[in-house]
């Protein structure tokens, strides 16, 4: 039984103003859109609230004009391509409030798709300010947020318009939280967590709270190695945050006392330089040269994350094993991607991953699709994996 309400809980769209809560904060190079996936993700919400009658209302902030009128972060031009992928007509009004949004609002017909301007051109968006949500509230009839990757702020669109009106997850919001429970808060056991990137300061918070969570923790990339250091190993010039060393320390103690196996590497792939298909060899974390450094972890290691991926029932995947951007220091984090998605395809794991560099690496190592659920989210997902509240999520909670 899911915790928030969704589009199964409302009875009757036909007529309704729905404002609906869209991420399209997309890259745009020469004022055309270069990725669609985050409209491709909330197509099915828009399309299937029009489909059942109602007047689509959507709220969408880009980039960061600091509460200020700046043309060159203006929606319009991104509403074409919406209109492409939803293969549907979408208006455009030149404001998110006032006489100008209410007159576009009120020329709708059932079944019209209508896209206001930037959220972000008023100071109220991320001040929450009451009377911007409020004046957002009155353009609508009911607000379904599908815009998880915006959840962890409190602005006016993502949770203040939500005191104002009945409050709904759209598909994407529904299938992003849906996910999570399944990976955390209610997951099959055993769960594993693999936690990798570059250092251990921008995920202290994650790691403390998985710990808690997870029956094995592997910790790949460059945080391992600030891991490895705080045992006593010494890792050569490879990244390292030596001054974290009694943070780390603290939480392996931790994961000691809650039952959850830290998984290091034994081994790695070594080299003098950081560059694709630099001269390389596999040795022991123990045996790294003082001018080298470790860019990805080695078979043995690997076979141990691998032996993890087996036994597990529920995995939870951000960050890679290694450099995975440059050959042959890729291989280690595809190789368990696909073990991971295999099993998944297999009916015998819950997979769900999430963070650019993830992404990216899902991407590379091809099987993005073959896992139960990624997000897009970045920093909603690394907030939600800390055990933070979400403000945009809690107000849709039933």
């Amino acid at each position: 039984m899911a915790s928030f309400k969704t589009l199964d809980d409302i009875d009757d769209l036909a007529g309704k103003r729905v404002l609906v809560r869209v991420d399209l904060n997309v890259p745009v190079s020469d004022g055309k859109v270069t990725d669609r996936t985050r409209i491709e993700r909330v197509a099915p919400t828009i399309l299937e609230l029009s489909g059942k009658g109602a007047k689509v209302v959507l709220l969408a902030h880009f980039g960061r004009p600091k509460g200020k009128r700046v043309p060159e972060m203006s929606l319009q031009p991104i509403a074409g391509t919406v209109e492409e992928v939803l293969d549907h007509r979408v208006h455009f009004a030149d404001d998110c409030i006032g006489e100008t949004a209410k007159s576009a609002v009120d020329s709708m017909v059932d079944g019209d798709i209508l896209l206001l301007e930037n959220t972000r051109f008023h100071e109220g968006e991320e001040k929450n300010d009451a009377d911007f949500a409020k004046a957002l509230a009155e353009n609508g009839d009911l607000y379904v947020d599908d815009a998880f990757s915006a959840a962890h702020r409190a602005h006016g669109s993502t949770e203040g318009v939500a005191h104002h009106l009945p409050a709904y997850a759209g598909r994407t919001m529904q299938a992003e939280l849906e996910a999570l429970e399944k990976g955390l808060e209610n997951p099959s056991r055993p769960v594993l967590a693999i936690v990798g990137g570059a250092k251990v300061s921008t995920k202290i918070d994650l790691l403390a709270n998985l710990v808690t969570k997870v029956d094995a923790l592997v910790i790949g990339g460059g945080m391992a190695n600030t891991f490895l250091a705080a045992r006593g190993v010494d890792v050569g010039k490879s990244l390292c945050e030596h001054d974290l060393a009694d943070t780390a320390r603290s939480i392996m103690e931790k994961a000691n006392a809650g039952n959850c196996a830290i998984v290091l590497p034994s081994d790695a792939v070594v080299a003098r330089e950081f560059a694709a298909n630099a001269a390389n060899e596999v040795v022991s974390v123990y045996a790294v040269p003082a001018d080298a450094m470790i860019l990805d972890i080695g078979d043995k290691s690997l076979e141990a994350v691998s032996a993890w991926i087996s036994r597990a029932e529920t995995l939870m995947w951000n960050g890679p094993l290694g450099a995975f951007e440059m050959e042959p220091f890729d291989r280690a984090t595809i190789t368990a991607a696909r073990n991971a998605a295999d099993r998944t395809k297999a009916g015998e794991l819950v997979s769900v991953a999430g963070g650019g560099d993830t992404v990216a690496a899902l991407n590379k190592a091809g099987v993005t699709d073959d896992f139960t659920y990624v997000s897009t989210a970045g920093g909603a997902f690394l907030e939600w994996l800390e055990g933070k509240p979400l403000p945009g999520v809690q107000v849709l909670s039933k």
